[in-house]
């Protein structure tokens, strides 16, 4: 298998150092850019193409928000996008998750945290720091809407389980077990409920359940 093409967009150096030093002992994982502010973050992925971006929240120009959404917005078949920051209840990552990153990592995580983070978000079958996605989302996503939305209707009951143990922060693997299923019925699963709750991953998918009130996140 090809390695995981990671690019950093932070404005420390010694940070992004940091960064490429531990991710590129890894093996399966490269360091193929390195960005400063959020405008050359947007230009290095789109000129690059890795498959997982490790972007700070707060940079010059444009912050790891609006990159987030610019990147996401632009481009065919985006990279996983992993906003990287000081704090973890923060008004600004749920904004960026919100805006379409597929998890967080906090700048204080340790080196064996980051590799399993970039291993999972490239992977797309589990959530990042599920337990902390919930407190985001009860404390920043707003009261639920009076009326589930219309794709909750058009959930099968097996679908809508499926979303529920997503939430949770289950794997598809683990997702399998809990319902005596195979892998694969689960996979097929979660790319039904991406399609009709009309997100591109789990972590978004999730969200969604969240702030619509499908799942209560407390």
């Amino acid at each position: 298998m090809s390695a995981v093409r990671v690019a950093l967009a932070d404005d420390e150096r010694m940070v992004r150092t940091a960064l490429r030093v531990i991710l590129d002992a890894e093996p399966g994982l490269e360091v193929v850019g390195e960005a400063a502010t959020g405008a050359e973050a947007v230009s290095m992925v789109r000129e690059l193409r890795p498959d997982v971006v490790l972007m700070d929240v707060r940079m010059p120009e444009i912050d790891g928000i609006r990159a987030t959404e610019q990147i996401l917005g632009t481009m065919d078949a985006p990279p996983r996008i992993v906003v990287v920051t000081t704090f973890e209840n923060d008004a600004y990552v749920y904004d960026a998750l919100r805006a379409g990153a597929s998890g967080f990592l906090l700048k204080r995580a340790a080196a064996e945290e980051l590799v399993q983070a970039v291993r999972l978000v490239a992977s797309s079958d589990s959530l990042l720091f599920p337990a902390a996605v919930r407190s985001l989302a009860a404390e920043y996503g707003g009261r639920a809407p009076a009326a589930l939305p219309a794709w909750a209707g058009r959930l099968t009951e097996r679908e809508a389980e499926v979303l529920r143990l997503m939430a949770t922060g289950l794997t598809n693997a683990e997702i399998a077990g809990r319902m005596g299923v195979g892998a694969a019925t689960v996979k097929t699963h979660v790319a039904s409920v991406l399609a009709k709750t009309g997100v591109r991953d789990r972590t978004q998918a999730v969200i969604a359940a969240y702030e619509s009130g499908f799942v209560s996140p407390r």
